[in-house]
């Protein structure tokens, strides 16, 4: 027991991962929010340029009609004028039919005369009555299709109101609809980084404080020397014993997550910078370290994982955790990284 608690003592405790994992948290946030934003920016974009098409289509209408009206007015006022003219020809016939027909009655010895022009004059009084009805028609005509036009700009007008509404309608619902995505996402990160702790937590109890088992981030990280010889892909005898309780800690933490959660474990498998003699299985370290993470997933996967929960990649020597050139450095780089995020 004095042993026990001597080494608690040289342990201590160890604030670091916390505040790693509180920092990788807001990161992961700001990026998901950044995401968000973009994606709220895109679609309003697209959805005011929809509406500035529908807006420029509309008043090119109303520009082109209230042309034709401004044309239909102008015939309408030749008409008007054209009437007016021969209302006051019309009116100087009616004067001199008037006058002749005084002539008539004061001097009978002319009236053959005098019958004479009135027939002429009572002709183009009929004619000037036909030309005059003819224009009143068209002056009629013109006024129903200014009547028509008018309507149509109404028309026009008040799509172009509803559709100015819409358009600000549409900006509310983007602005509501990227606000609750942010929300959503936002407690998305919280539960996931919940329980992503909760399980490098246990994970940290079930493997001890081996050097060589740690958290970087919000990765949990095996030195390839735990799982596996020099070169090869298949996990030794000890390294088995360690995913067995992986797999263990897997299957307990998807029982608590909640299944609107789509997450998965991915597990990186990451080599040193030592170019492969070429002569083995496999031809470079992109092959290594894809061929490593996969036989992670099927042992896990064998151990009762569910496949679809897991999700094996390589990234070869190009992600170093210490690019120094030496061989402690080169060790640090051969590991297995073990990531709990979304689909």
């Amino acid at each position: 027991m004095a042993l026990a608690r001597a080494r608690r003592r040289e342990r201590g405790v160890d604030y670091w991962p916390g505040f790693v994992d509180a920092m990788a948290t807001l990161l992961l946030a700001i990026m998901f929010l950044l995401s968000v934003f973009v994606l709220a920016q895109f679609l309003l974009s697209q959805e005011i340029t929809s509406r500035d098409a529908v807006l420029d289509r509309l008043n090119a209408q109303v520009n082109e009609l209230t042309q034709l009206l401004a044309l239909e007015q102008a015939n309408a006022q030749d008409a008007e004028d054209q009437l007016a003219s021969l209302r006051a020809s019309l009116a100087e016939a009616e004067a001199e039919q008037s006058r002749l027909q005084q002539l008539l009655a004061s001097d009978s010895g002319r009236s053959e005369e005098a019958q004479q022009r009135i027939g002429t004059l009572t002709g183009e009084l009929e004619e000037e009555r036909q030309v005059s009805q003819r224009a009143l028609s068209q002056v009629e005509l013109l006024n129903q299709q200014i009547s028509a036009l008018r309507q149509q700009i109404g028309a026009l007008e008040a799509a172009l109101e509803v559709s100015e509404q819409r358009d600000v309608e549409a900006k509310a619902k983007i602005a509501d609809l990227g606000r609750r995505l942010n929300v959503a996402l936002a407690q998305r990160v919280q539960e996931l980084n919940r329980y992503r702790s909760d399980f490098f937590g246990r994970l940290r109890e079930i493997l001890s404080d081996r050097e060589n088992i740690r958290i970087v981030g919000d990765r949990f990280v095996f030195q390839s020397e735990v799982l596996f010889a020099s070169g090869a892909t298949e996990i030794n005898e000890n390294g088995r014993e360690e995913m067995r309780k992986l797999a263990n800690a897997i299957l307990d933490l998807q029982k608590e997550i909640p299944p609107e959660i789509d997450w998965v474990l991915r597990v990186d498998g990451h080599t040193d910078d030592v170019p492969l003699s070429g002569t083995g299985r496999y031809r470079d370290n992109w092959e290594l370290s894809t061929a490593r993470a996969t036989s992670v997933v099927k042992f896990l996967i064998e151990n009762g994982v569910p496949a679809s929960r897991l999700v094996a990649a390589g990234f070869g020597e190009y992600q170093p955790l210490d690019p120094a050139d030496t061989p402690e450095a080169r060790a640090r780089n051969r590991r297995i990284e073990l990531k709990l995020t979304e689909k």
